[in-house]
């Protein structure tokens, strides 16, 4: 094989040919998934977002719990950011939550509620690409649009022959117009379904089980011994870490929060105050540098109370969370605020790195209260 093209006899056959068998194995070993027992658009919709770059086991809970809180697109709309976010809490890639509401509310205004079936009217909304205008309008409308997803991109390059590198525009293009000529008019959803399905549950990236694929008569990687080389995938730049300082501010038992701009990374979720460090800087240095800056206060880092180390898709961080206190100066916030209980935190949405240290926070609070009434009480 070379320049990436396929062996001789892997473009064979007609369309139909190919598809059959592919649609009789998904008939029979299907999974029983919440979104399959929904056709509306609105339901469809919702999964394809949420299985954006998340795994099936991971949605299948928030799935069912976020159309218990909003069943309908309607009751989506009229919903407010926060209350989205808070069922979105621990889902990831908060934006997609973001989009999704911030496009039902144009489907209410716009469309009277209705989901558009039309492919450029349903492109136009906020958050829908290439990728979920296919997956919907195809399962839900009948739309003859293939989809082009990472698991496709494996079983395709695969059973074609495909060597180019799939993180590149040019090998997902030739991915796709291979599709748009065996797609079935008849069936172009549940075509759609079966190629993600297979290579969730038998093309898979390692150890593929080829005996029990329908499509193994012909597949090129199978026949060529090619299926750990297949797809070619260029090595990804390094994943850089940060350093951030946050810092746990009390006051009579409360607690200060701030909202994060609802138009960068974790938009509309809330934080403690801090920042990264900066080259060389201490974490403990750091936090009071941030609270100058955001809040206009002197603080004291009295003490490291979690260090939490998360990863992003495209970075890293490592999270120092220093009890502080205020030394001089009001703190007058440049964002949303709340100075909140320790009880009431769980009502907020927070990043789900901050979950993992929320508990000596609200720990640190208590304590902090404790003190005080004992040195109300005079010992």
């Amino acid at each position: 094989m070379s320049g990436g093209k396929p062996g001789p006899g892997y473009t064979s056959g007609g369309p139909a040919a190919r598809v059959a068998p592919l649609l009789r194995w998904f008939g029979r070993r299907r999974r029983d998934l919440p979104w399959r027992r929904r056709r509306d658009l609105y339901g469809i919709w919702v999964s394809e977002v949420m299985l954006q770059q998340t795994r099936v086991q991971t949605v299948v809970p928030y799935y069912r719990r976020f159309l218990e809180r909003f069943p309908t697109l309607k009751a989506l709309a009229a919903a407010p950011l926060q209350e989205v976010l808070k069922a979105w809490e621990g889902l990831g890639y908060y934006s997609r939550a973001r989009n999704l509401l911030h496009a039902a509310r144009i489907v209410v205004d716009r469309h009277g509620g209705r989901v558009p079936a039309g492919g450029a009217e349903f492109r136009s909304l906020p958050g829908v690409g290439e990728y979920i205008a296919a997956a919907v309008l195809s399962i839900g409308a009948g739309a003859v649009l293939p989809v082009v997803d990472g698991n496709v991109l494996r079983v395709v390059c695969r059973w074609q022959g495909f060597a180019g590198d799939v993180r590149l525009p040019a090998t997902r293009r030739r991915v796709r117009a291979f599709l748009e000529g065996i797609i079935p008019a008849a069936a172009p959803g549940r075509f759609n379904e079966a190629l993600m399905e297979l290579g969730a549950l038998v093309c898979l990236p390692r150890s593929p089980r080829c005996p029990v694929c329908p499509l193994r008569s012909g597949c090129f990687a199978r026949d060529r011994g090619r299926t750990g080389s297949l797809p070619v995938k260029g090595k990804k730049r390094p994943v850089p870490e940060h350093e951030v300082a946050l810092a746990v501010i009390v006051r009579r038992g409360r607690i200060y929060i701030q909202q994060r701009p609802e138009d960068g990374h974790l938009g509309g979720l809330w934080e403690f105050p801090g920042g990264k460090c900066r080259p060389g800087e201490r974490p403990g240095d750091a936090v009071v540098r941030e609270c100058r800056e955001e809040l206009g206060a002197e603080v004291e880092a009295l003490r490291e109370l979690a260090v939490v180390r998360h990863a992003y898709s495209h970075f890293k961080v490592r999270l120092h969370v220093f009890a502080c206190r205020r030394r001089r100066g009001r703190i007058r916030p440049r964002r949303p605020h709340a100075w909140v209980p320790a009880a009431d935190l769980g009502a907020y949405p927070f990043p789900a790195a901050n979950h993992r240290f929320l508990p000596r926070v609200a720990g640190y609070a208590e304590e902090r209260q404790g003190f005080r009434a004992r040195f109300a009480r005079g010992y």
